[in-house]
């Protein structure tokens, strides 16, 4: 056991030398940012002790940390690197203690500010890296190359800066690639989409470049790609994406042409979001292909036509927005499921549409659509593929008034006087006096029965209009929950 704990000692010391001479040797830099030499970091490969290669990768790591706010990094003393605040170990084998590999990375929200160095590829075991809202700067090391069994990888919100991270492409378990809120640019690697990803996180960079032709090789469920400077046109492989793709997010861009027929074919998604671009034309006929759509964003494009009820009769969209287009029409049934029990969010603010409020200056629609443009004067202009059913009319006939209660007093009691008293005994030898006439009480009054109350015939049935439609076009623009479309806040590094 001695000679086993010497020699662990002995190559933890060699490990540190060797990362030494790597920092010190390996300052070598072109456009893409730090680039060092490979001479013995690959020689250090071929021979592998988990732990002691931990301890020598996370204390060049430390080394390399600038700012440490929080003081994650003040735990990271002695050879025990499981105790580390942010790092996760396991155990291979249950009946081996030194069995122990540091399996998971986890800083998001240190604030921690610096470099990552290429002394983290001895990491060999290491299946998730996370260090999402930190102050890191320059690129992602080559050695990352060398986490053969690193699945999740989230550098978002930070200050990575040069050409999208290529050494990712060389990553053979990664299916969660999180890059977002940095300062990445140039073109997106068409091998990105040839990836075997289920999520794919690229929004707020700097890339400029149309976005490949073989999207659609992707297997992502999402992919959100929005607040760069992506330009062309949305590639129509995007069909091929229907048995997997269930969001994406392709906002404030600068896609052009039209909104291809081939998005009707994804019928597995519920977000879809390609507003803030410059798409023309109209609205595809086959979005009623749209089965599991909930929320739909075209707002903020250059798109005329009618808004058909091939979107708005989908039974699960609740959120509709159609804002600042061209559109010179609604189908009928685009404004009724606004109304219970549906209640969906539909706003057609910012168009053309004749007759409706908040809409483009008469102006500004003419000069874009021409001879399409009705005048504002008219009602407002519903479009109806088939000649529309009646509306309903329901009637709430108001109760009739109660019958009026009429109070009659009761008669006061007959008054009866009562009969005089008894005579007194004649005087002796004085005359009798007259006899006294008696009045007979008076008849006891006769009632008369109160006369029958009035009869009041009810009056017509007062009806009620139904109440009026609610005000949809003043609804806020959709707001994404969840962790994939909110986007983060940008880091407080200063």
């Amino acid at each position: 056991m001695r000679g086993h704990g010497g020699a662990r000692c002995v190559y933890l010391l060699v490990l540190v030398l060797i990362a030494t001479l790597v920092r010190a040797s390996s300052h070598e830099s072109n456009e893409h940012g730090y680039r060092p030499k490979w001479e013995e970091f690959e020689n250090k490969q071929q021979t592998y002790d988990p732990m002691s290669s931990a301890y020598a990768a996370l204390q060049a790591w430390k080394m390399a940390i600038t700012n440490d706010p929080t003081g994650i990094t003040e735990t990271w003393v002695g050879y025990d690197v499981c105790s580390y605040k942010g790092v996760f170990c396991e155990q291979l084998n249950d009946s081996d203690p030194w069995s122990k590999v540091v399996a998971g990375i986890d800083v998001n929200h240190g604030n921690l500010s610096g470099t990552l160095v290429e002394e983290l590829g001895y990491l060999k075991d290491l299946a998730l890296f996370h260090i999402n809202t930190n102050c890191f700067t320059g690129s992602l090391p080559q050695s990352f190359k060398f986490l053969t069994k690193l699945f999740e990888l989230d550098v978002s919100n930070n200050r990575f800066y040069g050409y999208f991270p290529y050494v990712t492409l060389e990553m053979p378990s990664l299916i969660y690639l999180d890059i977002r809120f940095n300062r990445f640019y140039g073109p997106l690697p068409p091998q990105l989409f040839d990836k075997h990803l289920d999520a794919l996180f690229l929004n707020n960079n700097e890339f400029d470049c149309q976005i490949p032709n073989n999207l659609g090789n992707s297997p992502v469920s999402v992919v959100v790609l929005a607040n760069n400077k992506l330009n062309g046109e949305l590639p129509r492989s995007i069909s091929k994406m229907s048995k997997t793709l269930n969001e994406i997010v392709v906002l404030n861009n600068d896609i052009n042409g039209i909104l291809p027929p081939e998005v009707g074919q994804l019928d597995q998604v519920v977000l879809f979001d390609v507003s803030t671009n410059n798409l023309t034309g109209t609205l595809p006929e086959t979005l009623q292909g749209l089965q599991s759509l909930e929320i739909f964003n075209v707002g903020d494009n250059q798109l005329r036509g009618n808004i058909s009820q091939n979107i708005c009769s989908l039974s699960h969209v609740t959120n509709l927005t159609f804002r600042d287009n061209y559109f010179t029409g609604e189908d009928r049934l685009c404004f009724e499921i606004t109304y219970p029990p549906r209640d969906v969010i539909v706003d057609v603010s910012g168009n053309c549409i004749a007759g409706l409020g908040d809409q483009k200056p008469p102006s500004v629609c003419s000069a874009f659509l021409g001879s399409e443009f009705v005048s504002p004067a008219s009602p407002p202009v519903y479009y109806y593929p088939s000649p529309p059913p009646p509306s309903p009319v329901y009637y709430y006939p108001s109760p009739p008034p109660p019958s009026p209660v009429y109070y009659y007093p009761s008669p006061p009691p007959p008054v009866y006087s009562p009969p005089p008293p008894p005579p007194p005994p004649p005087p002796v030898y004085s005359p009798p006096p007259p006899p006294t006439i008696y009045s007979p009480p008076p008849p006891p009054p006769v009632y008369s029965p109160p006369p029958p109350p009035p009869v009041y015939s009810p009056p017509p049935p007062v009806y009620s209009p139904p109440p009026p439609p609610p005000d949809y076009y003043s609804y806020p623009p959709p707001t994404y929950t969840g962790y994939h479309s909110t986007p983060h806040s940008p880091p407080p590094c200063e």
